[in-house]
């Protein structure tokens, strides 16, 4: 994907079949869906994919263990059916993991056991693997860093992980390689209407060079998450709102947590969420909280209270109780959960994706989960559809090999969640050896990886390179810092930037990953 081609693309198309605002993993997965369909899709996103909720996930592909609890069976299999799909899509991305239910009190066994034997009835065909009971030996044996006092056993079962910005890029080049057409950094400043009242278009400005664009399309998609509700007020000033965020936070630790490859699950944590720890990329992630909020921005920034439960909760269960000193980064994240009348408790609230079609024609998609994003793209271009009078496509998504995808990732090292583009990126290495070698001595990212994000993967910026490309901000906030001079050179390389840029982008690249740190 180049960035200057998709925008003569766009100065080349007169009528668009679909028009999709939101680069995150609904509106990607749309324009995956529009485009192999055989639509003409333009996918617009007002800074870089994923920039918002689709990279800040707990990195889990699942079914949803609370989902099964609340009583929503249909949700559960929906998702695990999906779970199963997005592995055999994207092996190289969606992997196995163990989970264990650690067990302090008598009926926790018999109870949580129950519950997983149906979580795996559910599964069916698209079972990761079986729930079992486990001894307290047995328990220990898998995760050796557990409290041990009052430790009965555990319940063991499986579910799916992933990688979630590394996903969302891959699948926009899945987008690109069924003909869509997708911007970053194109912000969508307002909507266009026929003499009859019916969207016929919008307007977007190039944040990089100003320029101004004007497309038509038979039909818009609303696909922006947190921020559905102000796009469709550029349709209606007066649409009441659909969306009642709210912040999820992570925290991430080192691996000499959780040293083996199996993760925590506490099923009822006080405020009534689940939560998980988790090893991802050498180190370990562990969450989430659900506060609502009432505003939705671009840089979430985790509370005080938000850090503090969740290092409580761990130290319920870890015997070195994990402390403020301990975080390598903290990260928040927006879920944008279709609003309910209620008592505010967006715990309680469904993870079912809405489609609304406004009295314009605007189609917007919201709500659901990552792990639904593709049954969720189905549902919208089916309306999309009937919306723009298109001819109907069959979807083949369900089939659709996800850019990258390799059946034996593990062969392919620290490069794995590159699957087949890993070996490219090696070549890559050897043709410059100040490519080859790791930017940071603490985490194994290296030059060739950010020359190719700048080369294919429309990486624009530091932030880009560092937070979505790769996950340094993410696991370390301090190293990804230190990193930052040395990717804004090699980008500035890349991208034919003068010495001045890069030191606008070192330093707005701290200015953001300082909220990561935490004191």
């Amino acid at each position: 994907m180049k960035r200057e081609s998709m925008l003569e693309r766009v100065r080349g198309e007169e009528t668009w079949d679909m028009v999709v605002i939101g680069g995150g993993a609904t509106g990607i997965g749309v324009a995956v869906d529009a485009a192999s369909r055989g639509y003409s899709t333009l996918l617009l996103e007002q800074s870089d994919f994923g920039k918002g909720t689709s990279s800040r996930s707990t990195k889990l592909v699942h079914g949803g263990v609370r989902y099964l609890q609340q009583g929503n069976v249909s949700l559960v299999m929906e998702a695990l059916k999906e779970r199963g799909i997005m592995r055999d899509n994207a092996p190289h991305l969606v992997s196995d993991l163990r989970f264990i239910v650690p067990n302090y009190t008598w009926w926790e066994a018999p109870f949580y056991g129950i519950g997983m034997k149906v979580y795996d009835m559910l599964a069916g065909k698209y079972g990761f693997g079986p729930s079992v009971l486990m001894s307290k030996e047995k328990t220990l044996e898998h995760i050796p860093t557990l409290k041990t006092e009052g430790l009965l056993g555990g319940v063991q079962y499986y579910d799916g992980q992933f990688d979630d910005a590394r996903f969302l890029v891959n699948l926009a080049q899945t987008a690109a390689e069924q003909g869509a057409v997708l911007v970053n950094y194109a912000k969508v400043t307002s909507l266009e209407k026929n003499s009859d009242g019916f969207i016929s278009g919008l307007n977007f400005v190039d944040e990089e060079s100003g320029e101004l664009h004007q497309v038509k399309a038979k039909a818009v998609i609303n696909a922006t998450g947190p921020f559905t509700d102000g796009v469709r007020r550029m349709d209606d000033p007066g649409a009441e709102e659909m969306i009642s965020p709210s912040q999820g936070v992570h925290l991430v630790l080192d691996k000499s947590f959780l040293p083996n490859d199996t993760a925590i699950m506490v099923p009822h944590t006080s405020d009534g969420r689940v939560m998980f720890a988790i090893p991802w990329h050498h180190h370990v992630v562990v969450g989430t909280t659900d506060m609502p909020i009432h505003e939705s921005t671009l840089e979430p920034r985790p509370m005080e209270e938000e850090i503090d439960f969740i290092l409580e909760t761990a130290a319920g269960y870890l015997e070195r109780e994990p402390t403020r000193a301990d975080v390598l980064s903290a990260f928040a994240g927006i879920r944008p959960l279709v609003k309910a009348s209620g008592d505010g408790n967006t715990a309680a609230l469904s993870r079912d994706h809405t489609i609304h079609i406004g009295p314009s024609g605007l189609v917007t998609v919201c709500g659901g989960k990552w792990t639904t994003y593709r049954n969720m793209a189905e549902d919208c271009v089916n309306h999309a559809e009937t919306v723009a009078a298109l001819d109907e496509g069959p979807c083949i998504t369900r089939k659709l090999n996800i850019h990258g995808h390799h059946s034996n990732p593990e062969k392919l090292g620290d490069l794995a969640v590159y699957g087949s583009d890993a070996r490219e990126i090696l070549e890559l290495a050897k043709s410059n050896p100040g490519w080859s070698e790791p930017i940071h001595e603490s985490l194994p990212i290296i030059g060739a990886e950010v020359v190719w994000a700048a080369r294919h993967e429309m990486a624009r910026t530091v932030e880009d390179c560092l937070s979505r490309r790769t996950r340094a901000l993410l696991l370390n906030a301090v190293v990804s810092m230190e990193m930052a001079p040395r990717v804004a050179e090699l980008l500035a390389a890349e991208l034919g930037r003068d010495e001045s840029w890069q030191r606008d982008q070192v330093q707005a690249f701290k200015e953001i990953a300082e909220g990561y740190v935490v004191n």
